[in-house]
């Protein structure tokens, strides 16, 4: 098993930057490919971004590409989203997600995911 919280959502405003953390533990952490989704109000769950075990690849959305960037710190157990030039539309609840597998954008193939942080953009 594996249990994942996230924090470090909030409300801030248009063009600010966040960033959110996720901190694994109950299986070795450098063995997971580790993902991060959201759900807009009234949306379905997309997927943003997905990181390798090493971290050595990263896979990023269209909607956050140049805006958001996922890294991982495997000592600590812990996977972080800098989100930077945020967007009203970026107001979601946002999840991190983990699988024993590769995986990127599929989130069936995430077996584990957290409680999800709550982001709020302001025009």
């Amino acid at each position: 098993q594996v249990q994942l919280v996230e924090s470090g959502g909030g409300l801030v405003q248009s063009g600010d930057s966040l960033r959110l953390a996720c901190a694994a533990s109950g299986r070795t952490f450098s063995s997971l490919t580790m993902g991060w989704f959201r759900r807009p109000p009234g949306k379905e769950r997309e997927w943003i971004t997905t990181i390798t075990w090493n971290g050595a690849g990263t896979y990023y959305a269209d909607s956050v590409k140049g805006r958001f960037t996922t890294s991982r710190d495997n000592a600590n157990g812990i996977m972080y989203l800098q989100m930077d030039s945020l967007k009203p539309e970026d107001t979601a609840v946002y999840y991190c997600a983990a699988a024993t597998q590769y995986v990127i954008r599929d989130p069936r193939l995430y077996p584990y995911w957290g409680q999800g942080t709550q982001v709020t953009v302001s025009a």
